[in-house]
């Protein structure tokens, strides 16, 4: 690890927002996913959360470029469920869905605390997800398709809500919690120590400024 490759992932993790993020409803195709996750991180979204009845929400390397080593993904039982945990950490739920009550998607402030919620590739947001929006938006289209792959609207959406951000200097002030952060660093600086002290159940050594570990760790 070099100190320039350390400041620059110190970089990266004091720009995330925390209080961005995107719920996947049943968006299972994997492509589609690690589509999404991609965005994700390239806006600087720390978390992402899904509701699944399937297990295979697993980003593919190739489709996410690597982006799922640097976001982190949640996954929820029930819509009530990850309703409850957004809106526990003070977020409004936008949900991208075609309704009569849908707003042009740059009419939101996305600087508040938000969570967009996408739906499946063929159904869109389901009824019992839906009811528990705030408000819900749309992307206006002009041709004779009616809607976007949900990775493309993903993009077009979490970029307005970048734009917003910047303007706002919402990433010009760190949000990650201190003791959050140290553990991140350790991980994305170092993932194979990482999982070594996991599986030891080792606490992570500490780092200096220029990422270099300071105490030693166990052989074996």
């Amino acid at each position: 690890m070099t100190p320039r490759r350390f400041h620059r992932i110190v970089s990266i993790l004091d720009r995330r927002q925390t209080d961005l993020t995107v719920l996947m409803d049943n968006v299972h195709k994997p492509h589609n996913v690690s589509a999404v996750v991609r965005t994700c991180d390239a806006v600087g979204i720390l978390d992402v959360h899904t509701v699944t009845p399937h297990d295979i929400f697993r980003a593919r390397h190739q489709s996410a470029s690597g982006a799922e080593r640097w976001v982190r993904i949640q996954q929820h039982e029930s819509h009530p469920a990850a309703a409850a945990h957004l809106r526990a950490r003070g977020m409004q739920i936008v949900a991208a869905h075609p309704v009569r009550q849908a707003v042009d998607f740059r009419i939101v402030d996305y600087t508040r605390p938000t969570a967009l919620l996408l739906g499946s590739e063929l159904d869109g947001v389901a009824d019992d997800a839906a009811s528990l929006a705030d408000q819900f938006i749309n992307i206006p289209m002009l041709g004779a398709v009616a809607s976007l792959n949900v990775s493309v609207a993903a993009a077009i959406i979490l970029y307005e809500a970048q734009r917003q951000r910047v303007a706002a200097g919402c990433y010009d002030r760190a949000s990650v919690d201190p003791d959050t952060r140290a553990t991140l660093l350790f991980e994305w600086a170092y993932p194979r120590l990482a999982s070594f002290c996991k599986r030891r159940g080792i606490a992570y050594p500490r780092l200096d400024e220029d990422g270099t570990i300071l105490d030693p760790l166990p052989r074996g």
